[in-house]
């Protein structure tokens, strides 16, 4: 993704492109690569990303994380959906019936991402809503979220056999129930 100040969205990856806008739901935590490979394929997608700091073993490492995690937005031609279809990393594409709604949304997204504000990846994820694992060992396990310790760690209460245990996990692989 182009830099660019907030208030300039001419310089936007999106502004000046006329083909048609689709919505990729990616296969899990393959956003980037698809990105990547689209890029290589000289496709305009555009992923927003979040850039945060996260700690590994005790080192601060800074990180890129997508703002929609499993979407990335594509502009093309039917030819480039097919050529994107083909990278295997896509679940499936959403057609936009709205192109112009969704070309002035994405201007509103690229300032937030391009911003200097800081920006919650899984604001749903508030004290007392109930949620289901998505993805490892824990998939299906459902419970209470108690905390959370920033936009990476969230406290869940899970109860079973009438006693309640409490667990830390990544906000990534949580889901908020409706």
């Amino acid at each position: 993704m182009v830099a660019a100040p907030a208030d300039d969205l001419s310089r936007a990856p999106f502004s000046t492109h006329t083909g048609k806008w689709w919505v990729l739901h990616t296969k899990p935590r393959n956003e980037k690569a698809l990105a990547g490979e689209l890029g290589r394929l000289d496709i305009t997608c555009f992923l927003p990303l979040v850039h945060y700091r996260r700690t590994y073993g005790g080192r601060v490492k800074p990180v890129d994380l997508p703002l929609f995690p499993s979407y990335v937005f594509l502009c093309g031609t039917e030819e480039d959906r097919l050529a994107a279809l083909r990278t295997n990393r896509i679940a499936h594409v959403l057609e936009v019936a709205d192109q112009e709604r969704l070309r002035h949304d994405l201007g509103h997204i690229y300032r937030v991402v391009t911003g200097d504000l800081p920006v919650d990846l899984y604001p749903r994820l508030r004290t007392g809503a109930r949620c289901r694992v998505v993805s490892g060992t824990l998939s299906g396990l459902e419970g209470v979220v108690l905390r959370r310790r920033g936009p990476w760690k969230v406290y869940v209460g899970v109860e079973f056999l009438g006693q309640s245990a409490e667990l830390e996990i990544d906000s990534a692989l949580v889901e908020v129930l409706d």
